[in-house]
């Protein structure tokens, strides 16, 4: 019955025939697992289903006589089915077929964005193996900092996304969850039996305890789960607006040949798509703090929550689907300007090695204050006149006792920052290819 209508774009679950198919669905079952327990004549679910049509313009039409969408759907409905028409919506009330009907929704577009970020992780995975050995300089409070590998910025969005999506698969979980027990939950027309039945062929559970709706806490967590994504999108996209500033200059985002920039500076090449992808992240928020909102109903149920999940519910989702596809073609057409990487690396004239003198000056002897004085003020000294750390060390006399000139420049090697990267990479990597394989 539901496999009839599986959905591949993220805009067609939300439209308002999906909706309506999914809404049949939902009474289907229910006349199925009715006729199962005898508690409606054999035949009426396959009589209704051979004859039951969606049709959208009568459904709407229906709805502005009758200022109630669900009514006006059974109404349609009905029309079409005849006699059996009386057992239709049998037993049920509106948030029962919205609610379970809804949950269906939110499984196919979880599992779409689910799709979006595999895909994404593959992505990242090709830029972090082909950088791994890229030595880049480190930046901690926009400040140069120590030298890097430039591919442990892809592999730690890598292992980001992951998380984002071991997060929304268990939140799947928790809202793959239908009620068909009634106004207030407590099964006051049809048996736990029914329900139980009905929501099996729509590969749903039973919602342990529901009041008109299914716990709005549910859902919350699913769009907790799409915001937490929706920061770690903006994550990569203010590092990649960061790495494209002219200052710095380290990437740059495709730029087609007919493309402009600017209408006034013709020279420009903007971060559009990050700066994009930075706004998207804001909206996601948004949608997640509305969710929450929803939690807190009147008593068994207020209508309050209805108005939010009309919008946030494709909205949200259309907006993932949206700035996942967008950010994976951001981040595969990205342009990696190794020289200037490099460039950037030797601006600072290797004042970064002062951690590892330090270091080196403490393991011979010297208090770890003293050590500290001459370094910084070795790396000071460097800085303002942009001259090399290592010829201002070694005006030190305390440098010359302890080393050799080959002993400190051995120091002040960029590879000695690096030597652990592949650690990183297999505590990382090795888990994923494992699994693979045993998928395989």
């Amino acid at each position: 019955m539901i496999e009839r209508y599986t959905l591949k774009k993220m805009g067609e679950i939300w439209t308002d025939e999906s909706k309506f198919h999914r809404w049949l669905f939902v009474e289907l079952a229910n006349l199925h697992a009715l006729e199962k327990r005898g508690a409606v004549p054999e035949g009426v679910a396959a009589r209704t289903e051979k004859k039951a049509k969606i049709k959208v313009s009568r459904i709407q039409e229906l709805d502005l006589e009758l200022k109630h969408d669900v009514i006006a759907f059974t109404t349609s409905i009905s029309e079409q089915i005849g006699d059996d028409g009386r057992f239709f919506h049998y037993g049920l009330t509106s948030s029962d077929v919205v609610d379970t009907a809804l949950s269906m929704a939110l499984v196919q577009a979880t599992d779409l964005i689910v799709d979006r970020i595999k895909t994404f992780e593959d992505t990242l995975e090709t830029w972090a193996l082909r950088l791994k050995n890229q030595p880049s300089i480190g930046r901690t409070h926009g400040v140069h900092a120590e030298p890097t590998s430039f591919g442990l910025k892809f592999l730690g969005w890598l292992e980001e996304m992951r998380r984002s999506r071991v997060r929304l698969k268990a939140a799947r979980e928790n809202i793959r969850y239908g009620k068909l027990s009634g106004a207030v939950g407590s099964y006051g027309a049809i048996s736990p039996e029914i329900e139980i039945d009905a929501l099996s062929l729509l590969k749903l559970k039973v919602e342990p305890i529901a009041t008109q709706v299914v716990p709005r806490d549910r859902h919350a967590e699913l769009f907790c789960g799409l915001a937490i994504l929706g920061a770690s999108i903006e994550r990569v996209a203010v590092e990649l607006r960061h790495l494209q500033r002219t200052e710095v200059h380290e990437i740059e985002e495709a730029f087609s040949t007919k493309q402009k920039g600017s209408s006034a500076m013709p020279h420009k090449k903007n971060p559009i798509s990050a700066e994009n992808l930075t706004g998207c992240a804001r909206l996601l928020r948004s949608y997640a703090l509305a969710a929450l909102d929803n939690v807190a109903l009147w008593h068994e149920r207020d209508i309050s929550h209805s108005s939010v999940e009309r919008v946030i519910c494709p909205d949200a989702f259309i907006l993932a689907d949206y700035a996942m596809d967008r950010l994976n073609r951001l981040v595969s057409g990205l342009k990696i300007l190794k020289s200037n990487i490099e460039k950037n690396l030797d601006k600072t004239q290797g004042i970064y090695f002062s951690g590892h003198v330090l270091l080196k000056l403490v393991e011979k002897g010297m208090s770890r204050e003293q050590a500290y004085r001459i370094v910084q003020k070795r790396a000071h000294v460097a800085w303002d006149k942009g001259t090399w750390y290592g010829d201002e060390l070694w005006k030190e006399s305390a440098i010359r006792a302890r080393f050799s000139r080959k002993e400190l420049n051995r120091i002040m090697d960029v590879r000695n920052y690096l030597r652990h990267v592949p650690k990183i990479y297999k505590r990382v990597l090795e888990p994923s290819e494992k699994k693979r394989s045993n998928n395989r």
